[in-house]
């Protein structure tokens, strides 16, 4: 499997790089951190001095309407054959297989976590999306993956050979200013609204703390109206509307002054391809509560963070407790948080390995 960096930076001046297409469904400027990943390779690409075309397809993907799925086709048959395209996985795992063939540019698909793995699905849909991406993957030249956990999943069940797989990981952005804490504590939750990233499971743990001082915010766009619903209809349930912010998507701004407000992070997810915003919290340098399920436990560096087990409030809550009632452990993680954090790729990292798919898949590698 190739490592997440190049073993040497490739000087894009000295030999004039292919041209290349990243093409995705919907609006780049999603507040995701899988739409986060795509705008910032892109623009870390184009730094690197690499001539890189953004394609935007139809939003309803990953379940295409027809004429999504039909202007998908038209705008990648227009690709020149000598322009490898990176097809996000949200499109990748969920299109035709006669879309594909009829592509006549070498595919690379960047897969953040496999479709099939998404929480809520019925058994037939999951099934669909399992076989439809295991299918479509076949078809891909080769395939950029974020996480040594995705690349072991496609492996594994998706019969990938590793060979056709490079891990990308996720650059970080190194905070400016200074960290400024608050009291009561700030307890910071980061992650869309939808049911995968069990901001659900955390409201319940925070009720169970209600003897403490404490004030939480949950940060993330409400991707999901009824799940969003359900969250402040169970925050009120809860008694918790003096105490828990349902922040929704906040600019970059905001975010990092949270951020460096915050006395820990904690995300109660229920599953993470990756999960960018745990590098957003190392680097930081705050203590993390969170769930042992995908990619975590390859992402929080050992002793930055506590990781229970998913859809247990109740284990949450302890590990909050822990956190919130035991300085030396809340210093010692915050220690370790930080440390890792120093050791984050940045994006021209990502942009360079991705830079050296794309030439090897260029030159038929």
């Amino acid at each position: 499997m190739s490592p997440a960096q190049p073993t040497a930076p490739r000087h894009c001046d000295e030999v004039r790089a292919p041209g290349a297409v990243l093409a995705v469904p919907g609006d780049i400027m999603t507040r995701t951190g899988g739409y986060l990943y795509c705008r910032r390779l892109l623009a870390a690409l184009r730094a690197l001095h690499r001539e890189v075309a953004h394609l935007a397809l139809g939003p309803s993907f990953p379940d295409p309407t027809p004429p999504d799925m039909q202007a998908a086709a038209a705008r990648l048959a227009a690709v020149p054959a000598g322009s490898p395209v990176i097809i996000d996985g949200l499109a990748m795992g969920a299109m035709d297989r006669t879309v594909l063939t009829g592509i006549s540019a070498p595919i690379i698909a960047l897969v953040h976590h496999p479709l099939a793995h998404e929480i809520g699905l019925s058994p037939g849909r999951r099934d669909h999306l399992y076989r439809t991406e295991r299918e479509n993957l076949a078809l891909a030249a080769h395939i950029i993956v974020t996480s040594p956990h995705t690349a072991a999943l496609l492996a594994s069940e998706y019969g990938v050979a590793s060979a056709r797989i490079t891990v990308a990981r996720p650059g970080t952005d190194r905070p400016s200013g200074t960290a400024s804490k608050i009291d009561p504590p700030l307890i910071l939750a980061v992650g869309i609204q939808v049911p995968r990233k069990g901001h659900d499971v955390l409201l319940r743990a925070l009720a169970r703390l209600a003897d403490r001082p404490w004030q939480a915010v949950i940060a993330g766009a409400a991707l999901d109206a009824s799940y969003a619903a359900r969250l402040s209809r169970l925050r009120t349930e809860l008694d918790l509307s003096k105490r828990v912010r349902l922040a929704g998507g906040l600019p970059d701004a905001t975010l990092a002054r949270l951020y460096g407000q915050a006395g820990l992070f904690a995300l109660a997810t229920r599953y993470e391809g990756y999960g960018i915003v745990f590098d957003e919290a190392m680097a930081h340098g705050l203590p993390i509560v969170t769930c042992a399920t995908g990619a975590v436990a390859d992402t929080v560096a050992p002793d930055a963070g506590l990781l229970v087990p998913p859809d247990d409030p109740t284990a949450f809550a302890e590990a909050l407790v822990r956190v919130l009632d035991e300085k030396a452990t809340r210093v010692a993680m915050a220690a370790a948080s930080a440390s890792a954090g120093q050791s984050l790729p940045g994006w021209e990292d990502t942009a360079r390995c991705v830079a050296d798919v794309l030439d090897r898949v260029a030159a038929g590698c």
